[in-house]
């Protein structure tokens, strides 16, 4: 998940004006950079016939087992096929650099496996979930906004990039590490139980600086797949945005 909009301080007496510019994408890019049985009739009789009885509840009892273990055999499937999924999913995604490196053949394989988690995702309203609460480490994204592949390496932030919901309140934070370390916190305005609405209030340059946004720093995102490890979301320009759970306690203060 991430919410996206873009601002910079890689020098405080740069211009800030064009690492300030916003994007409509939901997870902020502070820097130059957030689911027949057959039978047939039985002849009539006067007498109980025992062994029919007899089986007949045997049936029962088979049927009964196998249409449990049936059940049981495709929750072990599906779960299975999550894991693997996800597997597949970080490893594609872990030489890309947050998306930096990747190739359209690398694209369209993690968009793909994305699609198959999305089709299997338990969590039908995420908005009402306690597990979209904490602290998630961005892996991978197609944001441009938030790549910023055109601009030097030295200009992009190299170190992780996090963003934290709290959904109670309806908070969200953006954090860049090195080298820049910049903040950013956003309204969280539900639209339905998978999609939101973002719009920033504060960005933070250095960690240090506030300075009020505009008004202009305004998104939306879906959230796709949610589970207590993974995220997967949509933003409202079609990217895509994969992030892990780091830390399901952390709070965005108000």
């Amino acid at each position: 998940m991430a919410l996206t909009s873009s601002s910079s301080s890689s020098a405080i007496t740069a211009p800030l004006k064009p690492h300030l510019q916003l994007s409509n994408e939901p997870i902020i890019s502070f820097s130059p950079s957030f689911f027949t049985l057959s039978s047939k009739p039985l002849l009539s009789s006067s007498k109980p016939n025992v062994k029919i009885n007899f089986f007949s509840s045997q049936a029962a009892v088979s049927l009964k087992w196998r249409t449990e273990a049936s059940i049981f055999s495709g929750l072990f499937t599906r779960s299975k096929d999550i894991k693997t999924l996800k597997d597949e999913l970080f490893d594609a995604i872990a030489p890309l650099d947050r998306g930096a490196e990747a190739a359209p053949e690398d694209q369209q394989r993690v968009d793909q496996i994305a699609l198959e988690l999305e089709a299997l995702n338990e969590i039908k309203e995420p908005l009402k979930s306690n597990l979209l609460n904490g602290k998630w480490e961005l892996l991978y994204t197609t944001s441009q906004s938030l790549l910023q592949t055109k601009r030097p390496k030295l200009l992009r932030p190299n170190g992780k990039i996090y963003q934290a919901i709290n959904v109670d309140t309806l908070r969200a934070q953006n954090m860049e590490t090195w080298p820049f370390f910049n903040q950013a916190t956003a309204n969280l305005v539900p639209i339905n139980a998978r999609r939101i609405a973002v719009k920033f209030d504060y960005f933070r340059i250095a960690g240090l600086i506030p300075i009020k946004s505009p008004g202009s720093g305004r998104g939306q995102l879906e959230i796709t797949y949610l589970d207590e490890e993974l995220r997967i979301s949509r933003g409202n320009r079609e990217n895509l945005f994969i992030l892990k759970m780091v830390d399901p306690s952390y709070r965005v203060a108000l």
